[in-house]
């Protein structure tokens, strides 16, 4: 037990030591997590829109008047062709462009039907779809409005419109703030990326530097060397998780309604699963070159296929089964679940017994394919 102390002192040592190693370690992890959780967002705003009017009615106005009033859309231009809307949506100048067709009012009066043409930028297929759904809502709202004023008369009397009311229950979220959903996903991709990166880099430059082949021959146990070199890192994730949680309740008021203990519980667990993680690209690296390359490969895997930035409801059928393979998968839903809704233990037994399926299987072949000299 001294040695694996002695060994931890000499860790924490070399790291502190390490003046370039602190900010990368504290500064930038706490930097990332204030700039990427304003900044990654699927919310299109400022939505560059243009309108063609052949109408001129009152009706039409009132329909352009909808959009202006619309916080979605910025920088709303009148076209009086549509080569010019066509060009300016080349140019990328223009985002959406609505064309109000001609006799657009007489036809809703006579006919109690038209039509209108939206084209959009579709580049972006995601951003695209969802500036569909905001143009639909305001023409349904529109349409909804103009019914009540022009069809209000049938046959010379009055007819009373029976309007469906639904009251929305946003739960876990009654603001839809797009933070309270990133900011837990994004703690745990500063967790992971800092503990792997750290952990895989920190045996391999024993390699460059020569230390490592001393220490082989040293009376020191494998598992007394693992454990004395790993222990620092998980104690840094934790420390990182900290302070995540106190910037996210802070900063961004993201509610944490669940046992905090369980976060600290899951997160002690899935850290030694990438710390075993981080030893095994150690033990077939010889560069730290080499074992950040494979590192961040994996880490970019393992972050897309997470539902971190997309659902896994919406991947493929063989994508999905794929991602119960991804130890971050898991860490997101968990820390979701607890933070925002509340989960208690039963609700993530079945993913917190993976995690500790994974860090034996992980860490049992981390420690057989490290070489040690006895």
């Amino acid at each position: 037990m001294k040695t694996i102390v002695f060994i931890i002192q000499k860790e924490f040592r070399q790291i502190f030591r390490n003046k370039g190693m602190l900010p990368l370690i504290f500064v930038l992890p706490l930097l990332q997590l204030l700039i990427l959780s304003n900044a990654a967002s699927f919310e299109v705003k400022n939505i560059q829109f243009g309108y063609l009017d052949n109408d001129h009615s009152s009706t039409s106005r009132a329909l352009i008047s909808k959009f202006k009033a619309s916080g979605y859309f910025n920088g709303i231009e009148r076209f009086t062709s549509k080569k010019e809307a066509d060009l300016q949506m080349q140019s990328a100048k223009v985002d959406v462009i609505l064309e109000i067709p001609n006799h657009f009012e007489s036809q809703l009066v006579k006919e109690k039907m038209t039509s209108l043409s939206v084209n959009i930028n579709a580049i972006d297929g995601a951003a695209a779809g969802i500036e569909n759904v905001y143009v639909m809502q305001i023409i349904t709202s529109f349409n909804q409005e103009i019914q009540t004023k022009l069809f209000n008369y049938q046959d010379g009397m009055e007819v009373q419109h029976q309007n469906i009311i639904t009251i929305p229950s946003f739960w876990y979220n009654n603001t839809l703030n797009y933070k309270t959903l990133m900011v837990p996903g994004i703690l745990v991709l500063l967790v992971t990326m800092l503990t792997l990166f750290l952990s895989a880099m920190n045996i391999v430059r024993e390699k460059e530097l020569g230390t490592l082949e001393q220490i082989n021959v040293t009376p020191i146990k494998k598992y007394q060397f693992i454990i004395g070199k790993l222990f620092p890192f998980w104690i840094l994730g934790l420390v990182i998780l900290t302070i995540g949680l106190f910037i996210a309740k802070m900063v961004f008021n993201v509610p944490i309604l669940g046992n905090i203990g369980l976060i600290y519980l899951f997160t002690s667990v899935y850290l030694l699963v990438i710390l075993g993680l981080g030893l095994f690209i150690s033990n077939y690296t010889d560069t730290q070159q080499q074992a950040m390359f494979i590192a961040w490969f994996l880490v970019v895997i393992f972050i897309l296929m997470s539902g971190l930035f997309t659902p896994i409801e919406s991947m493929p059928q063989w994508a999905q089964k794929l991602t119960l393979l991804n130890p971050i998968r898991y860490y997101v839903e968990i820390i979701r679940m607890v933070m925002l809704k509340g989960a208690s233990f039963s609700a993530i037994s079945t993913p917190f017994f993976i995690i500790v399926c994974y860090a034996f299987v992980i860490n049992g072949l981390a420690v057989w394919s490290y070489k040690k000299v006895v």
